[in-house]
């Protein structure tokens, strides 16, 4: 039998290390889209939740949360933006792109990275090691934007059949981040990826064509793309 956590909202399943993850339309609207807490982050857990939709958020000192909002914010590739000055600095020589050269760098930087009315990060040292190992196993990749030798910026994600869950972004450089996205999203492109999984909206991702589509309709495009034929493994090239 389930154990439940009783909130303001209503009740969440407490996950044990043999519960499965309820269906997403359990999850509460306030907050939005909670569906679950407790369990850990292992490898087999991770891969469970994002194939099912859901991802972990939650601060230090706190039991993993488990999260499945509506509306959901996604970046379909073939609706990617780029702004004229974005696309004018894309064309300077003065940066490399690379993929999953330097994960760790990647997912460290994000975590130190300050946010808008956020204290603290998110990015706990358990998840900073839980997504190493998922790099490890070919799932989690980064994509890199180096100047002058130099982590100037990227962002972290989580590939599974045609999907692409992206996790966090950091710049040190004006744009580095967005020159990351572009690459990352060319990249799924050509290998056949149908959608990028944005978890919550951003007037960043916004400017950058990503939008809000229903819970409903979330869960269905994840069903048409998580079982493609996409098995995991690190990304070993290079942009032009």
């Amino acid at each position: 039998m389930n154990a439940y956590y009783r909130l303001p909202g209503g009740y969440v399943t407490a996950l044990q290390d043999d519960t499965p993850f309820p269906p997403l339309h359990a999850a509460l609207r306030d907050p939005n889209g909670l569906i679950a807490i407790g369990g850990t982050l292992s490898r087999a857990r991770l891969l469970a939740a994002y194939r099912a939709g859901i991802f972990p958020w939650y601060s230090p000192g706190q039991p993993v949360f488990w999260w499945s909002p509506d509306p959901r914010m996604v970046l379909f590739p073939q609706e990617l933006r780029i702004s004229r000055s974005l696309a004018k600095r894309l064309r300077k020589p003065d940066y490399e792109v690379r993929f999953d050269t330097a994960f760790r760098a990647v997912i460290e930087a994000c975590a130190e990275t300050p946010r808008p009315g956020q204290e603290g990060t998110w990015i706990v040292p358990e998840m900073v090691e839980a997504y190493c190992e998922l790099h490890q196993a070919g799932y989690a990749h980064s994509v890199e934007t180096w100047m002058g030798g130099t982590l100037a910026g990227g962002l972290y994600g989580v590939a599974i059949g045609g999907m692409f869950y992206g996790e966090s972004m950091f710049h040190r450089a004006t744009d580095a981040s967005k020159i990351a996205l572009v690459h990352l999203v060319r990249r799924l492109q050509s290998h056949g990826f149908g959608m990028i999984d944005c978890q919550m909206h951003t007037p960043h991702l916004a400017r950058m064509g990503a939008r809000e589509i229903p819970r409903v309709a979330f869960a269905a495009r994840l069903a048409a793309l998580i079982d493609l034929p996409h098995p995991p493994e690190k990304w070993h090239d290079t942009p032009e």
